[in-house]
């Protein structure tokens, strides 16, 4: 199979790309390596993904419509998988129009070449902060998400938006795919568990955000990747199959928008303590303020997600964070 992977230097693409090319399948990559966060770590996964003569890595900022063109016309993708984004909650404060460029405009750009040369199946990554400060939990894919907190969560909204009323009118089937806190080995330094591990281990102090009062549904890259994967042998149909009470599916399009998440919700204090475990060192807690556009909790609605592939995330915090801090400390050799 032909799949065309968006942001395969970033955390969740490289491993998807990882995943597809280990099961024989040929990998058109893009990815901008913006300076977001160090471009050497963007670099070194790219690096294992050259490793695989069936990788085609282009250098390729998704808002450069012509450039982008030219790598979709090459790529003759039977799927399409678009996970490169500007990322961050946070960031999203200070550096709004990286959202909307990258986000949005960058999104556009693709759904125009998937309108002109359709893909069996496109794949879109969106976030469960478009769910906002929702208390219904579990969060549910019919549920309310009109009211992110963040620009980060408006610009996936709005890409969730925009991407059904191209599947209405160009007949494409899309999977929207709302990720949960998701950790792992090669992670973003700007993630809590890369944080607190690399405070941890050199002594600093970690900020701890309304006084460890959060909770947070974490998703292991491995059960993340495993649910992509098996999402995209599974395209939608218009109408759907109403598979369960939370079935997302569209009446007018072939789309649906699907949870991955465990439904397991972490105490943040917990998660804390299993790095702890993880790296033989206690931290030095700073207790903090809410930040702005945070939220207190989340917990994915599984439902959906199993009824449509008969499978959830269920990797264990201890074994996931005793994965990340092992591959922390060969990385960087600490």
């Amino acid at each position: 199979m032909r799949c065309l992977v968006t942001g395969t230097a970033g955390f969740v693409g490289f491993h998807l790309a990882r995943r597809l090319l280990d099961a024989g399948h040929q990998v058109t990559g893009i990815d901008g390596l913006t300076p977001y966060y160090d471009p050497k770590l963007k670099q070194a996964r790219h690096a294992e993904l050259a490793r695989f003569g069936s990788f085609h890595p282009h250098i390729c900022m998704l808002e450069e419509a012509g450039r982008l063109g030219a790598v979709y016309e090459q790529a003759a993708a039977d799927v399409v998988l678009h996970l490169a984004a500007q990322a961050g909650v946070r960031y999203s404060l200070d550096n709004p129009r990286a959202y909307i460029d990258s986000n949005i405009v960058g999104s556009f750009n693709l759904l125009e070449l998937c309108r002109r040369s359709p893909p069996r199946h496109l794949l879109i990554a969106s976030t469960s902060s478009v769910y906002g400060d929702s208390t219904d939990f579990p969060l549910a894919e019919t549920g309310p998400s009109d009211h992110p907190l963040s620009l980060y969560a408006a610009s996936k909204k709005a890409v969730e938006a925009i991407a059904h009323s191209y599947a209405h009118v160009w007949d494409i089937p899309t999977t929207l795919f709302r990720f949960f806190t998701v950790y792992g080995p090669w992670g973003r330094p700007d993630m809590a568990h890369f944080k607190f591990a690399e405070r941890i281990l050199a002594g600093r102090p970690i900020d701890i955000y309304n006084h460890g009062q959060m909770e947070r549904d974490f998703t292991y890259i491995d059960d993340l990747v495993e649910a992509i994967v098996r999402l995209s042998d599974l395209s939608p149909i218009r109408g759907g199959a109403k598979a369960a009470a939370t079935d997302s599916s569209s009446r007018s399009a072939p789309y649906r928008i699907v949870n991955i998440g465990g439904g397991q919700p972490v105490k943040l204090l917990d998660f804390v303590e299993e790095i702890e475990r993880a790296t033989g060192r206690k931290a030095i807690r700073n207790y903090m303020d809410m930040q702005p556009a945070d939220v207190v909790r989340t917990e994915a609605s599984t439902d959906f997600l199993e009824a449509l592939i008969d499978y959830r995330p269920t990797t264990p915090l201890s074994v996931g964070i005793a994965e990340f801090v092992r591959w922390y400390r060969g990385y960087y050799q600490v």
